[in-house]
């Protein structure tokens, strides 16, 4: 199981993934460019000294990322046509999520295996994307029985 950021915008929210990564022992693969110097401080005050454990390849584009991809690729959306408890997943899942303020485009959504979305109330537009993906980590490993 990894979890992957395609051209992340918000350094926060990719600090508090890396925690998130780090604590589960899950790698995180990010897709540049970032909307944000690698080194910025958002990034290290929301990955606290986890950043620093954190399981992290680079990848200087989404060609680069796609080479070397391993594993079923699973891209959380809004506009996915499977609901996460509806969801089967893999131990070898690749769990993409987009950039904050785009998302990702056709040809990602398209290179996608499985497109997931969490159900929100009406009326919502979406999650944050780190909150996004420690619901859908949390669902996949619950899955795959494959906790720390």
């Amino acid at each position: 199981m990894r979890l992957a950021l395609h051209q992340p915008d918000q350094a926060g929210n990719v600090g508090t993934i890396l925690r998130l990564a780090a604590c589960l022992g899950v790698p995180v693969d990010v897709i540049e460019p970032c909307g944000f110097p690698w080194g910025d401080k958002a990034l290290k005050r929301a990955g606290m000294d986890y950043g620093e454990i954190a399981n992290v390849v680079r990848h200087a584009s989404w060609p680069d990322f796609e080479a070397q991809l391993d594993g079923r690729l699973v891209l959380l959306t809004t506009a996915g046509d499977v609901r996460i408890d509806q969801a089967e997943f893999h131990g070898g899942d690749v769990l993409l999520l987009g950039s904050e303020s785009r998302g990702v485009p056709a040809e990602v959504h398209g290179r996608a295996a499985l497109r997931v979305r969490i159900p929100q109330v009406a009326g919502t537009r979406s999650l944050n994307i780190a909150v996004a993906a420690g619901i859908a980590l949390a669902e996949a490993l619950r899955q795959t029985k494959d906790w720390p």
